[in-house]
Parts: C-alpha cells; structure tokens; sequence
C-alpha cells in the first residue's frame, strides 16, 4: 500500500472519528439535535392540548356550573406571565456567564432563573386554589378539565425545567461544570425558553382570546 493510500486512509478515519463525537454533518452535535426533535414532538402534544381546549372553553355541562373564564384574574396571571418571561433572559445571562468562564456568574444567573420560574409555579397554584374556592374543579365541565389540562401540564414542564436548572447549578458549584460543557447549559437553556414561549401561546388563546 503506498504512503498516500495511508495518509487518505488515516485522514479518513480521523473524519468518522470526528463526526462521530460531535454529531452529524449539519454541525449540530447529537445531543442538541435529540433536543430538538423533544421540542418538535412537545409542540405537536401542545398544540393538541390548545385545540382541545379552544374546543371546549365555554362547554359548562349539564349541571351549568361556573367555567374558568368566569374567574380570571387577568392582572395577576399577566404579573406571573411577565415573571416567567423575565427568567428566559436571565437563562441568557447564565449560559453568557459560562462561556466565558465566569462560574460566580453563571451561579447567579441560573439560580435567578430559577427562583423566577418558582414564582412563576407559585402563582399558578394560587391561582388554582382560588378557582377551586369559586367551585371552578377540574371535573365540573369539559371547560375546567381542558384548562387545568393545559395549565397544569405547562407547570409540570416548567418544574422539571426547574429541576433541570438546579442539577446544573449543583454541578457547577461541585465544579463539574465549566466553559467547555456550555453546550449542556445551552441545551438547557433551549428546554427553558420552549416553555417561556409555549406559555405565551397558552397566555393568549386562554386569557386574551374572548370566550
């Protein structure tokens, strides 16, 4: 075998190997594009949950028990809207922070994010306390079943995003995580602003759009 037989030999072995460890030809490594293809299939269940309740939004059953339009605190849920909007840039300010090696930072930042999405999560459990004091429960009527679906299954992803978060933090103050891994804050980071955005679809077909 002559010498330049070995050297295309090696050269090409050294491009599998390459693409091996960082993804497909697109540029976009595997875990980020697995990412990705999560978000497509939780739009395509998100948007199944928002049709099923524009749907059923003024269905109030045979019983003709209050719906949560009825209800809304359309102040207060804007208040907790714009708080969990707000976390989406501090998401930002986190993985900058990382990149360029500011641990202290990026600490900082991702807890803000953090503590904003609680807020965010505890605002939507005041809000369901209040609704069920006005007999609004999530069995009265198709209308309350649809809402605290599509609610309730929003907060449950902004809690794992949370979750998320805070494994992140744990790892960086153990000093796991560093600029090198800021592929794994972004990925995060991309997990987050999903749910940021899909609340702002969730806010408007639920809170704006006139029964």
């Amino acid at each position: 075998m002559s010498n330049a037989t070995l050297e295309t030999a090696t050269v090409d072995d050294h491009s599998d190997q390459e693409s091996s460890e960082h993804g497909p030809s697109t540029g976009i490594s595997n875990t980020k594009l697995a990412m990705w293809l999560f978000l497509g299939s939780e739009c395509l269940l998100f948007g199944g949950l928002i049709s099923t309740y524009l749907l059923y939004k003024t269905r109030r059953g045979p019983d003709n028990l209050p719906i949560p339009t009825d209800v809304f605190d359309i102040p207060f849920t804007s208040v907790s809207s714009f708080v969990l909007l707000m976390s989406s840039l501090t998401m930002v300010l986190a993985l900058a922070a990382i990149t360029r090696g500011d641990n202290f930072g990026f600490r900082i930042w991702l807890l803000t994010t953090s503590l904003l999405g609680g807020v965010f999560i505890g605002g939507q459990v005041y809000e369901f306390t209040a609704f069920l004091r006005e007999d609004v429960g999530f069995t009265n009527n198709p209308a309350s079943s649809a809402f605290f679906t599509l609610t309730g299954f929003h907060g449950v992803h902004v809690s794992l995003g949370i979750v998320m978060l805070m494994s992140l933090f744990v790892a960086s103050w153990q000093g796991k995580l560093r600029p090198q891994h800021a592929e794994t804050v972004e990925i995060a980071g991309l997990y987050w602003h999903f749910v940021d955005i899909v609340w702002i679809f969730i806010f408007t077909v639920i809170y704006l759009i006139p029964a």
